[in-house]
């Protein structure tokens, strides 16, 4: 299966910035193809990689002040190498953090799901749950909004809905960890958050949302919440975002049964 994937993002920089970007696939895969440009006002600016957790490939710059441009493409043809997970990373994911506060949940989730013992069904049982209760709004919240406030307004964007899983799994101690990809089929096109929980000793796909067929999904960044994902984070500095366009197109858009188990190549 080939994907073809960009993102082209400017921001107007007013104060000198520390910018990290994570928009590149996961060093797990090995593209056909694939470049990462950055410029300021139409001069070229130094890139510096910094590998991450899980294979997540950050990209940090430091520039001046005015408008940045930052174009990442790729072609990604070939299945990717199986991540390792350890012990540590298994209770890492079943922790609450910054937007899935899996504690303040734990009574949701009993009430919920505690009559379901085994994973795949909590699985299911979940997924569909969110789908159920949330509904998809776009600009309905805030970048600070966690799982709790999601469960509150009933309403959110993809990321909302992953985190919302990530909490409810992990309440019952099911590892789950968040995860921002490339979605072909998407519409509209942006960016795209899923989770993962960990079943039968391999991390599935949870996209409550159904917007986009699991198994054509490319993995950018791995982590506990948004806050190890963000497409973009400002270290130091200000800037603004401009503007934001992403395309994932793949050589056959395959179906998705949301009853089957899926992992992410």
């Amino acid at each position: 299966m080939r994907r073809d994937v960009t993102s082209s993002i400017g921001l107007d920089v007013t104060a000198d910035a520390d910018l990290v970007f994570a928009v590149a696939v996961a060093a797990a895969y090995h593209p056909e193809s694939e470049r990462l440009t950055a410029t300021l006002e139409g001069r070229e600016v130094e890139i510096a990689e910094i590998p991450d957790a899980h294979g997540t490939r950050l990209h940090r710059i430091r520039c001046g002040t005015g408008r940045l441009e930052v174009r990442y493409e790729a072609a990604v043809a070939e299945p990717a190498d199986t991540l390792t997970t350890t012990a540590t990373d298994l209770l890492t994911y079943t922790r609450p953090s910054r937007y899935a506060e899996s504690d303040a949940l734990a009574p949701t989730g009993l009430a919920e799901f505690g009559g379901i013992d085994d994973t795949a069904q909590l699985l299911a049982a979940v997924s569909s749950w969110v789908g159920t209760e949330l509904a998809y709004v776009s600009g309905s919240s805030l970048p600070t909004d966690g799982a709790v406030r999601t469960l509150l307004n009933r309403r959110g964007v993809c990321r909302d809905y992953a985190h919302l899983c990530v909490a409810l799994l992990r309440a019952r101690d099911v590892p789950a960890r968040l995860v921002s990809v490339y979605a072909p089929g998407l519409n509209p096109m942006d960016f795209h958050a899923v989770a993962e929980a960990w079943v039968d000793g391999a991390w599935r796909v949870v996209d409550a949302t159904t917007l986009a067929p699991r198994s054509s999904l490319v993995r950018i960044a791995t982590g506990r919440d948004a806050a190890d994902t963000a497409f973009l984070t400002i270290v130091a500095g200000r800037a603004t975002l401009a503007a934001l366009e992403v395309t994932a197109v793949v050589d056959s858009l395959p179906s998705d049964d949301v009853t089957e188990l899926v992992s992410l190549e």
